[in-house]
């Protein structure tokens, strides 16, 4: 890699020579590994060019360099860094910066407190991933997503790459999803009704702005996703957090005075169970009587290889008061950051104007290669792969648990990917999953899932989406042995 001449700046007040000022300026930035071993210095003739100075005094520069053993040089391409160039011999004169400011005074809202779930970045070097949400690469068509991205970058497709979405999403997959995607949970939706998210995270945050502030209300579940939580903190609303059992939430619990209402039905986040029809439907006449908004985060629901899913909440409501969030995310790759929002024309407008002052829109080039990979039924054949996957992994995982004597707290009735466990009420799984993670098992605990810190201690996630099904029942017998020792 070449460095660019505008990387090089002359200080006036430097003390010394502009030769010595230029050998300090590279030596430096060897030194903070800003350049790195063989990347091209650029030529004498351009950086003289550039700091308006003589081309001999880079020259003499770059040479005294060599001579120190920082750079190299190759005939006739230039100069180099070397490749054992020193790391902490070269004193480098520089002033520290000195912050000045009261970050503690100066910063209003704290966005760091709040528990999540951690993830390990490189989870893939773990022999025994048990981990939640993540894109299995074995599963994954990534010659149809090339395929899909290049056509997107084809000059017929110029305008999706470079048009701004501020007003108006990618047609080609708003149609889909409200032809395809929604039509398969029973919903009903104009263009003017969807909006593109970068994620449901954003989508939930883009809700919780637009509909509560100081003086209203919101409950949610408990346990619950930490994502969302996380958003609600920082409402200003008072807020209720209404435990839910082996059905999900149940509306019968809702205290009187709630303005929004933060469900997931399909599949409740963590326990993975599926609220009944009975409850639905109570759940909606609840909000029909106290003026009720509900905000449905219908995440996974193309996992059901056992049975088909339950209708999704929004398909059943008649008042327009469900409010449904979607997301490509589990079923294609989290790092696509690509969702949706379905609602009333009135709440999309207002959506659409809230994301354009923060982000203006989901990438344009992002939109339409998903759209083609959607349209031709790549996304389909995948989901099918998916499906087939994770119908073996669970039927390997659960023999497993039994075999073990393990005890499943919750599991979707219709498929899903993980398994919501109970340790025994002794056991701490964040230290669980520290001394799993020695012997290559990763497991994610419970506790940021519960609401404050006295919430249960003893409960964990196992999923399979992104574990071979060789590896489960190795994986699973060093938990319950570590269990066992605990």
């Amino acid at each position: 890699m070449a460095l660019s001449e505008d990387l090089f700046f002359l200080d006036p007040s430097f003390e010394g020579s502009l030769q010595s000022q230029i050998r300090q300026i590279v030596a430096s930035a060897i030194l903070s590994r800003s350049f790195l071993p063989g990347e091209r210095l650029p030529s004498s003739r351009k950086l003289a060019k550039h700091l308006g100075i003589s081309r001999i005094t880079v020259t003499l520069s770059y040479q005294e360099l060599v001579a120190d053993g920082y750079l190299t040089t190759r005939s006739r391409s230039g100069f180099f860094v070397a490749d054992d160039a020193p790391s902490s011999t070269f004193h480098v004169n520089t002033a520290a910066v000195q912050d000045r400011v009261d970050w503690d005074v100066a910063l209003q809202r704290n966005y760091m407190g709040a528990a999540k779930v951690e993830k390990t970045f490189n989870w893939q070097s773990y022999p025994y991933p048990f981990i939640y949400g993540q894109a299995d690469p074995k599963l994954f068509s990534h010659s149809n997503w090339r395929l899909c991205a290049h056509q997107a970058l084809g000059k017929k497709e110029f305008d999706s790459l470079t048009s701004d979405y501020a007003e108006e999403d990618d047609p080609q997959l708003i149609d889909f999803i409200a032809r395809h995607t929604l039509t398969r949970r029973g919903i009903r939706a104009n263009r003017n009704q969807i909006l593109l998210t970068v994620g449901a995270q954003n989508a939930l945050w883009m809700v919780a702005q637009l509909l509560l502030n100081k003086g209203k209300t919101a409950a949610y579940e408990n346990p619950g996703y930490p994502g969302l939580r996380s958003i609600l903190y920082q409402s200003d609303c008072e807020l209720m957090a209404v435990d839910v059992d082996k059905d999900g939430l149940n509306p019968s619990k809702l205290p009187l005075g709630i303005d929004v209402v933060f469900t997931t039905p399909s599949h409740h986040a963590p326990t993975a169970v599926t609220m009944p029809m009975n409850r639905r439907h109570a759940l909606l006449k609840r909000a029909s009587d106290q003026n009720m908004i509900i905000i449905e985060d219908d995440y996974e629901f193309e996992m059901s290889f056992l049975n088909a899913p339950s209708p999704a909440l929004k398909s059943l409501d008649t008042e327009g008061r469900v409010i449904y969030i979607g997301s490509f995310s589990k079923s294609l790759f989290p790092g696509l950051r690509l969702g949706y929002l379905v609602a009333s024309e009135p709440l999309i407008q207002q959506a659409r104007a809230l994301r354009s002052t923060v982000l203006r829109h989901p990438p344009g080039h992002m939109q339409r290669t998903t759209a083609k990979f959607l349209a031709l039924g790549h996304y389909d054949a995948l989901v099918r792969r998916m499906k087939d996957a994770y119908f073996e992994r669970r039927q390997v995982m659960a023999k497993a648990l039994r075999e073990h004597g393990l005890t499943i707290a919750g599991s979707a009735s219709f498929g899903g990917s993980s398994f919501w466990m109970r340790a025994p009420d002794h056991i701490d799984t964040r230290n669980l999953a520290s001394k799993l993670k020695e012997e290559g098992v990763l497991i994610e605990p419970g506790a940021p899932f519960f609401e404050g810190r006295d919430g249960p201690r003893n409960h964990f996630r196992l999923a399979y989406s992104s574990i071979d099904s060789e590896a489960i029942a190795k994986g699973i017998s060093i938990i319950s042995e570590a269990i066992k020792n605990s």
